[in-house]
């Protein structure tokens, strides 16, 4: 048995080397189809919706946007988080992406739903007036975009003072970085730093923007 689970984890070990390597060359975001494991609830299970909400600070009443939506696995949740009076803008640079979520939100469970707006964009130009969203968050998003700088620098832009900006990152994304990796990213584009919350597994940096 114990064998066994050495040979697990050496092959594991060896798949995410490998892929690393390759991703350290070339970004880009998940592909379209693995939307369906992106949003299933073997996902959910090891990343559940009420940790990251609470770990984000989405609160009632937001006015929240995610990047990079992907096929929605936290965008429902998220939206009766901030409730009626909130709303969510899921954006992603893929039309099938986008278009896997438009299909959930037509289910019957979803229906009660109307907070939720959905963008095709990029994170490099979003589609809001300066100082005008409560928080921004992106789950395992940020490592995939080329320019990070530029993305934080929009995402500064959008955000009013104090609003809140969190990051989740979760292993084995072959993207994975370490929890001061995301801290150091952040401060460097101009956020102050709030709160690490989780584990080394599944966290989240949440940072402040200045007043």
């Amino acid at each position: 048995m114990t064998n066994i689970l050495l040979t697990i984890l050496g092959v594991f070990l060896v798949c995410q080397a490998v892929i690393r390597l390759f991703r350290k060359k070339f970004h880009f975001p998940a592909p379209a189809f693995i939307g369906r494991f992106l949003d299933s609830d073997l996902r959910r299970k090891l990343q559940p919706p009420d940790k990251l909400i609470e770990r984000s600070g989405i609160k009632q009443s937001m006015r929240v946007l995610e990047v990079g939506c992907g096929s929605g696995a936290f965008v429902t949740f998220v939206a009766r988080a901030v409730g009626k009076t909130g709303k969510v803008y899921a954006l992603d640079i893929q039309p099938e992406m986008l278009k896997q979520l438009e299909a959930k939100l037509k289910k019957s469970e979803n229906r009660d739903i109307k907070n939720i707006e959905l963008i095709l964009g990029s994170a490099y130009r979003l589609p809001f007036g300066d100082n005008s969203l409560d928080m921004m968050y992106m789950v395992t998003v940020l490592q995939e975009i080329p320019d990070k700088k530029k993305a934080l620098k929009e995402a500064r832009r959008v955000l009013k003072p104090e609003g809140i900006l969190a990051v989740t990152e979760f292993l084995p994304d072959p993207d994975y970085p370490l929890q001061s990796t995301t801290i150091k990213i952040g401060k460097e584009a101009g956020f102050v730093f709030d709160q690490a919350l989780g584990n080394f597994w599944n966290y989240t940096v949440r940072f402040v923007k200045q007043s």
